[in-house]
């Protein structure tokens, strides 16, 4: 049975205590609206609850305990209560949604602790968002090594900073701030892959909504950098040509580096592809060295016509590297290749430090090509410069192949003549 509506705390002690020396019911204490105290419940404590109706069903929830919760505080909450029933809202199913929400933000911060503590980005953040991307471009012709030069370019320049960050929160004031210090450190080349690469890192949210906006838009690499001029990987003309090849011909360094620049020079594949080149892969009968998709930029098996000049450069290195495993390998580390640093060394005492290098050597053959009139589509696929188009891609390989062939046996002989008797101009400084 209830006693009559509460009128002040003073009013409910006197009520508690008529109840607890048994002057009175042990009753629930009325505050009117719904809300009452419930005395001597759950092993004697005294608690607020509310009645109220909901889409025609009548429910009760509790309001807390007394003392705890007094009478001005159980009040208020009851009033809560009811504004949320006026607005349609069940006052117990939001209460069950906030400690379904504390209980899901505590697991995702003891879990964003056990990845701090293991070295792991939290999940959601920018960091772990790249590593996905990353992960994704993996099966996409993405060669081993640029998804290296790409995620350590991240861990240098944009994780210290953004990297725990919600990717959603990032904001474009935040990428333009990263990328400009990078560039104000020196380093504007690097500045503006980076901006590239958080580029394509928030196509790749926007396309799986991690992401509702992508704040790389807005921001124009020519508004948040300094201007200056590309730098390009220095090459030789071909009048220039002559002097070197003599040079590298009378070479009194090692064996394996003056082949594989020489070689270099008639095949105008990448210095990557050329170090990591292998016996297997050369077919002497046929002319033709397979270089396997695993090895490539673009992902793509490309095949490579070997001139006479060329084949004769193979026959010349096998006796020293066996004709097994590594056509150049490393001569201080057992199973490796020759790096890319040896052949630009090579050039370097040769007197070219600054003006050419084993990149360069693809600019050589494509201008000497183009100016003596061959076809482009057959010189750019020589170089590999892959198509887009799968099936276009596919159909190039095996229809420029003859016309390659004639390319490739022309570049040998010209090579040939310059080294014997080409025009010798003096060669640019750095």
């Amino acid at each position: 049975m209830a006693t009559s509506i509460i009128k002040s705390d003073v009013s409910l002690k006197a009520a508690l205590k008529a109840i607890s020396t048994g002057k009175a019911g042990a009753g629930r204490i009325s505050d009117g609206g719904g809300l009452y105290l419930l005395p001597l419940v759950k092993g004697g404590a005294h608690c607020w609850r509310l009645d109220y109706t909901f889409e025609g069903r009548r429910k009760t929830i509790s309001l807390g305990t007394y003392p705890d919760t007094g009478l001005a505080l159980a009040r208020q909450k009851a009033a809560e209560a009811r504004a949320l029933v006026a607005a349609g809202t069940d006052p117990s199913a939001a209460r069950q949604s906030v400690k379904a929400a504390r209980a899901q933000q505590r697991q995702q911060e003891e879990e964003a602790r056990r990845l701090e503590a293991a070295g792991l980005p939290p999940p959601g953040s920018l960091q772990a968002v790249a590593a996905d991307w990353l992960a994704h471009r993996a099966g996409k012709k993405w060669a081993a090594v640029t998804l290296t030069k790409i995620d350590r370019s991240l861990e240098l320049h944009v994780y210290p900073t953004l990297g725990r960050r919600p990717i959603d929160e990032v904001t474009a004031a935040d990428i333009r701030t990263c990328v400009q210090g990078i560039e104000a450190a020196g380093a504007s080349e690097t500045a503006g892959r980076v901006f590239q690469r958080l580029r394509a890192l928030y196509r790749h949210a926007l396309s799986h909504d991690l992401v509702t906006a992508d704040p790389t838009y807005s921001l124009k690499p020519a508004e948040i950098f300094r201007g200056h001029k590309a730098k390009h990987r220095p090459a030789m003309t071909i009048q220039e040509a002559p002097a070197f090849l003599r040079k590298l011909q009378d070479y009194g360094g090692d064996l394996t580096v003056r082949c594989a620049l020489l070689l270099l020079v008639l095949t105008a594949v990448r210095p990557g592809e050329l170090r990591g080149a292998r016996w297997e892969e050369i077919d002497i009968t046929a002319a033709l060295w397979r270089i396997p998709a695993s090895r490539m930029k673009m992902k793509a098996e490309h095949l490579v016509p070997l001139s006479t000049q060329a084949l004769a450069v193979l026959e010349e290195i096998r006796p020293l590297t066996g004709g097994v495993g590594l056509i150049f390998p490393s001569p201080f580390y057992p199973g490796k290749p020759i790096s890319e640093n040896t052949l630009n060394s090579a050039l370097a005492r040769m007197g070219y430090k600054g003006a050419a290098t084993a990149h360069g050597m693809r600019t050589l053959f494509s201008t000497a090509a183009n100016e003596a009139g061959h076809r482009s589509d057959a010189i750019e696929r020589q170089l590999s410069h892959e198509e887009r188009d799968d099936v276009r891609a596919a159909y190039n390989r095996a229809a420029y192949m003859p016309e390659r062939r004639q390319l490739m046996e022309w570049w040998g002989a010209r090579i040939d003549a310059l080294r014997r008797g080409g025009q010798v101009l003096p060669f640019r400084t750095a």
